[in-house]
């Protein structure tokens, strides 16, 4: 039965290696990965970054996507690969760390907690670990920053969270709050980096710093085409932290990337990030969760679908019902109509196609937008520019000059090449 598996296994890779660069993963199942590839996260490279937790009290800010490679045998697939597959198993950080005596006493958990399974914008409490029976400290909701008594007994903070690329996902934002506080607190900082699924791809409008708020705190783009380690140094050399303190800051690189090479996530960031597709087109699609627009949370097929009860013109609909990625989804059981991405091809930068169409195709438009849309966008101008009926390319002309000049600061942090 095992040897079935495994050549089922081994065709499965083979056929889709065909499609994907064996620079990266290509497939996992149950805790499993298949690598043809020299590429390492940072969190791969235990003989760096042990040595620098070895005799310290550790904290560590992480989530589910925070797993290590284990190398655990190789499969063939014939000649025509050039090397074996490897076959690694996903072990999660915390229990690698223990595992290898490393003095871990608190978790710091993201938006979505620990274990990733929490709704976006739900409030997570405090708790403990069920496996390694540690106290998990919640970073969202009202305390998205960690308090001196939370700190206390912590001589450094590890930080490991898969990013997808976009200002306005938070894991940025918990960065930034856990950098400050552990700058006020004299605590080194290490970032085990990790790639961006989204590469080099910088696209959007800039944020204004007067709509700053948990997803949008600093001045740059949607995409900002940089990897979390690449933006810690960001926040840390051009002084966005409080009182422009600085934070000890290591940042353990990942080894052998290339931002030009397709990534592939082998766990989901987030309960409504289910596969690649969806957080390729999630940098476009989040523009809708400032409006009447669902996408798709509360089906299978997040960020993959858009549609609402009041877009006409559609053939294609579907109904939200609660699952474990939303308890009570936007439109929660009524039919939407719009548009299946589902099939999509990949997109590498950021497209207002979708936005601009379910806006023509939007009954009432007066009801489209609400003020979150405006958080996202990290300007009044977008929403402006939509009502006014600028096409994309008219849209998309207005941002370059603060791409360029944000591109200028990008560059001084940049630890892996964009091409």
């Amino acid at each position: 039965m095992k040897a079935k598996i495994l050549f089922k296994n081994t065709v499965l890779f083979f056929v889709l290696s065909l499609f994907t660069s064996l620079n990266f993963a290509v497939w996992a199942q149950e805790n499993y990965i298949y690598e043809n590839t020299i590429m390492e996260t940072g969190a791969d490279r235990a003989p760096v970054y042990l040595p620098l937790l070895s005799g310290k009290k550790v904290g560590i800010l992480t989530n589910q996507t925070g797993v290590v490679k284990v190398e655990d045998g190789y499969v063939t697939s014939g000649n025509q690969l050039k090397s074996a597959t490897h076959r690694y198993k996903l072990v999660h950080l915390v229990d690698f760390l223990i595992e290898n005596k490393i003095d871990l006493k608190k978790i710091y958990a993201p938006e979505h907690g620990f274990r990733g399974t929490a709704d976006a914008g739900e409030l997570i409490k405090d708790g403990k670990d069920t496996k390694t029976k540690l106290p998990i400290i919640s970073l969202y909701g009202n305390n998205k920053k960690p308090t001196k008594e939370q700190l206390q007994g912590i001589d450094v903070m590890l930080f490991d969270l898969q990013d997808v690329g976009a200002r306005f996902y938070t894991y940025i934002s918990s960065l930034h709050y856990l950098m400050e506080a552990c700058a006020e607190q004299n605590i080194p900082v290490i970032v085990l980096d990790r790639p961006n699924p989204k590469g080099a791809a910088i696209d959007g409008p800039v944020l204004e710093m007067k709509n700053t708020s948990f997803v949008g705190m600093h001045p740059v783009p949607v995409l900002h085409g940089m990897t979390i380690g690449e933006y810690a140094q960001m926040i840390n050399g051009e002084k966005w932290l409080k009182n422009g303190v600085q934070t000890n800051l290591t940042i353990i690189e990942c080894a052998n990337y290339n931002k030009k090479n397709k990534y592939s996530l082998s766990v989901k960031p987030s309960p409504n990030l289910p596969n690649d597709l969806s957080i390729n087109l999630y940098t476009s699609l989040c523009f809708f969760e400032g409006t009447n627009v669902s996408v798709g949370r509360g089906t299978e097929k997040q960020f993959q679908i858009y549609g609402s009860p009041f877009i006409k013109n559609s053939s294609f609909s579907f109904t939200p019902k609660p699952n474990d990625g939303a308890k009570d989804p936007m439109h929660n059981g009524k039919l939407c109509f719009g548009e299946d991405l589902s099939k999509h091809e990949f997109i590498d930068s950021l497209s207002l196609q979708w936005l601009l169409k379910a806006y023509k195709n939007t009954e009432d438009k007066s009801k489209f937008f609400n003020n979150f849309f405006i958080k996202l966008a990290g300007t009044n101008k977008l929403q402006q520019q939509i009502e006014k009926g600028l096409s994309e390319n008219e849209i998309k002309k207005s941002w370059q000059n603060d791409l360029e000049a944000f591109k200028k600061i990008r560059k001084k942090y940049l630890l892996y090449s964009d091409f």
